[in-house]
């Protein structure tokens, strides 16, 4: 399934030209989606749905495809019902986000609504809403799933239960979406905004290496800027990701040869199938390079988890394999010739038998 980047905006909060200008950028570097909530809609509407529908056609207009977070509260209060979607079309809006989910019949049945709309159901919760929907016989390509975020710290989704959940969706062929933070961004649904990540390990983290994590868990295919506004250094490098394959940047070693960094970042690497706990093997490469000299040198320290390392001259047929360090040794016959930085060490656990992967320079 393709995979997406976006944002997310809070017309209730923020600056109409501030908003538009945001658009224009991140429509530019490739962004594809905007979450955009309605959960604190006040009661005098009338004015700042002018703003929402202002927004939504900008965003359309740039070809993004905007999804409203909605309760039922806020139908109550535009007298919506769910059998009418069509004030939400009206503003343009792709699909609605039900942040509350109902008793999975009405929830089918507003997937085949007249507007064509996008139903994006309620991820963050272990149990079988999902499958009780489509038990209903629900409108399944018309069925998107997104998961919570948490604005207050310590609030985000353990890891473990954010895989549960989202396997649920997943094995369904649900499009699936969860949200990344900027460590910057100050603008959110409610007054506590201590970042809004789906999964609180992320809250500190480099916003790219979030979305890393995410597409490497193989279950999320859009990955969404919870809280605005990012900086435009994060904007560009989530834009600049690769979104379909892990790619690890790397500090280098100065002593390297030339062949060894043309090992490095040129070629395209994989795991062997047959894998060991030790460490990454990308075997294909000593082959291209069987015939070219490679000298001992940084070969003598012990080597920790995220050491890349490549086989020197003395390591007979393994000369010039790749390797990844998974497990503190000590071996003469590799060179050291970079490391994985620290940040992105633990997405090495997403290297698994035939996983493809790339290297980058730090």
């Amino acid at each position: 399934m393709k995979r997406r980047i976006g944002i997310s905006l809070y017309p209730n909060h923020s600056d109409l030209k501030k908003d538009l200008e945001y658009i224009d950028k991140v429509a530019t570097l490739g962004y594809e989606r905007v979450f955009m909530s309605m959960l604190e809609l006040g009661d005098d509407y009338e004015e700042i749905l002018d703003k929402f529908k202002t927004t939504i056609m900008a965003c359309r207009n740039k070809g993004l495809e905007v999804m409203l977070d909605v309760a039922p509260d806020i139908f109550a209060k535009l007298g919506v019902d769910f059998d009418d979607l069509s004030l939400f079309a009206k503003l343009g809006a792709h699909g609605l986000r039900l942040d509350a989910g109902s008793n999975g019949q009405k929830e089918a049945m507003i997937s085949f609504n007249q507007d064509g709309l996008i139903i994006e159901l309620n991820m963050s919760n272990d149990v079988a809403y999902l499958d009780n929907i489509l038990t209903y016989k629900a409108n399944k390509p018309f069925l998107y799933g997104c998961h919570n975020f948490y604005p207050q710290n310590d609030t985000g989704l353990d890891y473990d239960f954010f895989i549960k959940c989202s396997e649920r969706f997943k094995k369904e062929g649900i499009k699936t979406a969860a949200f990344v933070s900027s460590l910057v961004g100050d603008v959110g649904p409610w007054s506590v905004n201590d970042g809004l990540p789906t999964l609180e390990m992320h809250r500190k983290m480099p916003l790219y290496i979030q979305a890393k994590h995410l597409f490497a868990t193989g279950l999320i295919d859009d990955v969404i800027i919870g809280n605005a506004y990012a900086s435009d250094e994060e904007l560009e490098a989530l834009a600049n990701i690769n979104r379909y394959q892990l790619e690890f940047e790397v500090e280098i070693n100065s002593n390297n040869n030339e062949v060894e960094n043309e090992i490095m970042f040129k070629e395209q690497h994989f795991r062997r199938g047959d894998v060991t706990a030790n460490m990454i093997r990308s075997t294909e490469v000593r082959k291209k390079y069987i015939n070219v000299d490679n000298k001992e040198h940084d070969h003598l320290e012990t080597l920790s988890k995220g050491d890349i390392v490549i086989g020197n001259n003395g390591f007979g047929k393994y000369k010039n394999e790749l390797q990844v360090v998974l497990k503190p040794h000590t071996n003469d016959l590799k060179n050291k010739v970079g490391r994985v930085i620290a940040e992105e060490v633990f997405l090495l656990d997403y290297v698994d038998a035939w996983t493809k992967f790339k290297l980058t320079r730090g």
